[in-house]
């Protein structure tokens, strides 16, 4: 049996105390740290099952009983409590991004490969049904040589302005996972992106520095091009889509649905919206990277999404960035 400790007990936090609890039987959560928990959070926690609950990470760390952690504390704490962990003897899962700052990313790689212990970083969209039939299909050669590659991704909802001012900005905080799916359905690394981006959504993003609509071209070492179009508020539901065009055909997923009922009348032709909220469209991949994460523990096994997947993401997060900003194409090695 795994023990875990869960750092963090917010939104993300409780999806994957949730998903431990539920979905992997051979771990357990033996304790949860978050230095604002009340006392709903620490009811919640209990019903749960878990036993212990602190405010300070360190008596996480300094649990002879607890084999890895989860990292689920705000972003700009993710590489120094990840480094702590690692060097406390911990196995680590951490949430994206690993941290904005690069150096810092490398600094958890080098402790990555001091320490030999596990490092797995939250790209769950890697472990989604639909992504991964995509995935499959272009390693089985089906499709041929992928050539092109489209991300749709598009939230339901704006975030509070106030959120948005310490994301990091769209690219580094919304855009990423569709970076790591490019990087994970071509098979491939992105060496230049060009990206436009707009506030049409919500004038106090703008006002926080940010843009809420995006477009993003992306050359990828193989040769192949990718488009990602993102936004913040798609009015429909959350909208997931994507589709790899390659050299003998192409493979394309839609939406999630409650059901795939199509009503069909003279009036016109009726179909489910897509789910509304990433937790009812990503719940059971949340599962699947935690259980991978155990299976690579229990098996002393590759994790599936490694520090240097986390570290490339960011590399084209903060390329996009500065595309926008300069109104050009931007190689990755400009970084």
């Amino acid at each position: 049996m795994i023990n875990l400790g869960i750092i963090g007990f917010g939104r993300i936090g409780k999806v994957h105390a949730e998903s431990l609890t539920k979905y992997v039987p051979n771990a357990v959560v033996k304790a949860i740290v978050d230095p604002f928990i009340d006392e709903k959070g620490i009811k919640h926690a209990k019903n749960m099952g878990i036993s212990c609950v602190y405010k300070d990470y360190k008596e996480i760390l300094n649990d002879p009983e607890i084999n890895g952690v989860l990292v689920c504390s705000s972003t700009d704490t993710h590489s120094k409590i990840s480094i702590e962990a690692l060097k406390a003897g911990k196995h680590v899962f951490c949430e994206k991004p690993i941290d904005h700052d690069i150096n810092r990313i490398k600094e958890v790689l080098d402790e990555v490969k001091k320490s030999k212990l596990k490092f797995q970083v939250g790209f769950n969209r890697r472990f989604d049904h639909n992504f991964r039939t995509i995935k499959n299909t272009v390693e089985s050669g089906k499709i041929g040589d992928p050539h092109i590659i489209k991300i749709t991704s598009r939230d339901p909802e704006a975030p509070p302005a106030e959120y948005v001012k310490v994301s990091g900005g769209i690219f580094l905080d919304m855009s990423i996972h569709d970076f790591d799916m490019i990087r994970y359905l071509s098979g491939s690394e992105v060496e230049e992106v060009y990206a436009l981006g707009n506030v049409l959504v919500d004038p106090k993003i703008g006002e926080a520095g940010d843009v809420d609509t995006a477009i993003i071209t992306l050359k990828l070492a193989n040769g192949a091009l990718g488009v990602i179009d993102n936004s913040r508020k798609a009015v429909y539901g959350y909208d997931q889509r994507a589709e790899v065009f390659g050299s003998k055909g192409s493979i394309a997923v839609s939406n999630d649905t409650n059901s795939t009922a199509i009503i069909s009348t003279e009036e016109g032709i009726i179909s489910e919206k897509p789910l509304y909220f990433f937790l009812e469209r990503y719940m059971q991949s949340f599962a699947d990277e935690i259980k991978e994460f155990v299976t690579s523990i229990e098996n002393d096994k590759d994790v599936p999404v490694n520090a240097l997947d986390g570290l490339n993401s960011v590399l084209i997060g903060l390329a996009a960035t500065k595309s926008l900003k300069e109104g050009r194409p931007v190689k990755i090695s400009e970084i």
